[in-house]
């Protein structure tokens, strides 16, 4: 009898618990590169040791080991001997006063490379010093996905005029002069076209309405997504009964690329990067449907979407259009084995991407590049190459983006490509 007079509680919130897979992934940190003070590399594993608990160790330890610490780290070389001398062969194990591993566990990951790592550039932790990705770095890329989805498909959404694609184009070729200034660099997208498609909105709600354009009127603020779960190194079942890793903390070199004019693959650089491979991990998506449902369009554009299936689709059909820019340029490059002492043979790459439907929902973080983090695959090919040449290195007669960041595997080959990852809805 209650359950029957019981006022059902409206649902004003949709939610999703997604599962993230990635075959390899870097999300940055506040601190780009480390120095060498603080990591330890051996010729299997790299160390990111306590620092502070590690140098009041060498300390206790008395003689000169801090000092010779510092001095081996100034001048690159290995530590390892010094650190057996210290602690032991087994010094990876050393505890502090406290009894806490002055080099945690959560903090070694497998170095794939046989090369003198230098500049690390670590992955971003949570307060308990694990990996994770953060609902933040999701968001955004979802964003950038919402503004090219509406921009492609401006008249099915009645995207403004002067915000069509054609009118953004030829106000960017009057304000290419002003792109070098860092300053205006930073918020010409905003000014463009990213607050009217998010922004000017105005809010009725409790019959009142609210006018303005800030981040109080974006309707992305019906949007949450939480932070995925802690990357925590195991190993899942398969359906045939094998036990297959996951969350594989690794640092890796990663060869940046680019072509000479002929498509000859150039090599540029190399990178050593703390990554995780068979990335598995979980979020939760939150759409508000009623404070969706608050906003309306200044100019009478229409929401891209109203429930998390459609968001999800949207996502989709980005890295669909990324996928196929990919998928060509990659099959334009001729490998060269002989590149500055680098054997730059893409064919793992190429048939990463043979399949002509986009396998990945997203492409994220570190490595994604130009075409993941803007909408520049909208514009024309030769307005997108002054831009980079306006804001970033200057490459002129070729496409943009040029350079392309591949992974190597133990063995030395290029084998990987950062930042592809699968959702799929649990």
């Amino acid at each position: 009898m209650l359950a029957s007079i019981a006022l059902k509680k409206p649902e004003v919130y949709e939610s999703k618990k997604i599962q993230l897979t990635s075959p390899i992934l870097h999300i940055g940190s506040s601190v780009s590169r480390l120095n060498p003070f603080e990591y330890v590399q051996t010729s299997k594993k790299v160390y990111l040791p306590n620092q502070e608990a590690l140098a009041k160790a060498l300390h206790k330890k008395g003689g000169r080991y801090l000092n010779d610490y510092i001095q081996a780290i100034s001048d690159r070389q290995d530590i390892d001997n010094l650190l057996k001398d210290a602690f032991g062969e087994k010094w990876w194990s050393t505890t502090d006063t406290n009894g806490e591993l002055i080099f945690p566990k959560n903090a070694i990951s497998q170095k794939l490379t046989e090369e003198r790592i230098t500049d690390l550039r670590p992955m971003i932790r949570n307060g308990m010093g694990q990996l994770y990705i953060p609902g933040s770095s999701i968001k955004g890329a979802i964003r950038t996905a919402i503004a090219y989805y509406l921009l492609k498909h401006g008249d099915r959404y009645n995207v403004p005029k002067n915000q069509k694609v054609s009118e953004i184009e030829k106000i960017l070729r009057s304000r290419l002069g002003e792109l070098g200034n860092k300053h205006k660099q930073k918020s010409a997208d905003d000014d463009l076209f990213m607050d009217t498609l998010f922004s000017e909105y105005t809010l009725i709600y409790q019959d009142k309405r609210y006018n303005g354009s800030s981040q109080n009127t974006d309707f992305f603020r019906a949007l949450s997504v939480s932070d995925c779960e802690p990357i925590i190194e195991g190993h899942i079942t398969s359906k045939k009964g094998q036990l297959i890793p996951i969350n594989l903390p690794i640092v890796a070199e990663v060869i940046v690329s680019t072509r000479f004019p002929d498509y000859l693959a150039k090599y540029k650089a190399s990178l050593y990067v703390e990554m995780v491979r068979n990335v598995q991990t979980k979020f939760t998506l939150t759409l508000d449907t009623e404070m969706l449902s608050w906003f309306q369009h200044k100019q009478g554009m229409k929401l891209p979407f109203h429930n998390l299936d459609e968001l999800i689709q949207i996502c989709q059909e980005f890295s669909q259009e990324q996928w196929d820019y990919e998928h060509d340029y990659w099959n334009d490059i001729k490998n060269n084995p002989r590149a500055a002492g680098k054997n730059l043979d893409f064919n793992y790459i190429r048939q990463f991407y043979e399949p002509e439907d986009c396998p990945f929902s997203m492409r994220l973080g570190w490595g994604s590049g130009m075409t993941g983090t803007t909408v520049g695959l909208l514009f024309d090919d030769e307005l997108r190459a002054d831009i980079r040449d306006t804001c970033g290195l200057k490459a002129p007669q070729f496409e943009a983006p040029k350079s392309r960041r591949a992974v190597l595997n133990p063995n030395g080959e290029i084998k990987f490509v950062p930042g592809w990852v699968k959702f799929k809805t649990l």
